[in-house]
């Protein structure tokens, strides 16, 4: 297991451990008396962080949401699809043109898409890319279609490796674990960020040569299950 997906996942169980301990009657027919707000909070933070594991311990971010997907039953069928967003540019940085180990002739492509189940947007991704890495076939599939990437230069058998992971939404506030429930977690109806967690990675070949970094931002859709439905903007 990669080194970020184990930490994902110490942090999910301590989160699940923490929330039966505190709410050991939140099930189904136990007691009610509690306010929902804090079953729910801690609800959206043990799906949040479950995701983020999953993202970390798998190469394809689109192969795990087309299984989220099919799995949280947010579409029908379970496929994903990217929507390219036209005429975007954004030049890589000099750490970017570093990690891609970019000679000053390389040419370096950006991609823009939202990536979504049915007609949920589940994330938006931003990709840097060398096409001279990729095979002719593949640029041609990125330049012409709406392909998502993963799905494109799969052929390649490509390694994912994090760059950084960033949670975009405090569910649970500083020191939620040394304090009473009543006190750490508010009672109110939970509302949600249109952004709530961030993934930066590089993608490289099987004998390591890096050929895309790609920033991927999730929206609060992938909460959007039966049990946490509806999901309130904030």
């Amino acid at each position: 297991m990669k080194p970020s997906a184990r930490h994902a996942l110490v942090a999910l169980c301590a989160l699940a451990l923490w929330s039966e301990a505190t709410f050991p009657d939140a099930q189904p027919g136990g007691d009610t008396s509690r306010p929902n707000g804090y079953v729910k909070r801690l609800e959206a933070a043990l799906l949040l962080q479950t995701l983020n594991a999953d993202l970390l311990s798998h190469d394809s971010a689109t192969v795990t949401l087309e299984r989220w997907c099919g799995v949280h039953q947010l579409a029908a069928p379970a496929r994903i699809t990217a929507e390219r967003v036209r005429d975007a540019g954004k030049s890589p940085t000099e750490d970017q043109r570093q990690r891609l180990r970019l000679a000053p002739t390389d040419a370096v492509r950006y991609r823009r898409v939202r990536l979504l189940c049915g007609t949920v947007v589940l994330s938006e991704a931003d990709n840097w890319y060398v096409p001279a890495r990729l095979t002719p076939a593949m640029n041609k599939l990125l330049d012409t279609t709406d392909t998502p990437f993963g799905r494109a230069v799969q052929p390649l058998h490509f390694q994912r490796h994090t760059i950084s992971a960033e949670l975009l939404w405090q569910l649970l506030p500083a020191g939620w674990e040394m304090k009473p429930a009543s006190e750490s977690l508010d009672a109110h109806e939970l509302c949600f960020p249109a952004q709530v967690l961030r993934h930066r990675a590089l993608l490289t070949l099987p004998d390591g040569t890096p050929f895309s970094e790609v920033v991927e931002t999730y929206t609060s859709s992938v909460l959007a299950t039966a049990r946490l439905e509806p999901i309130r903007p904030c």
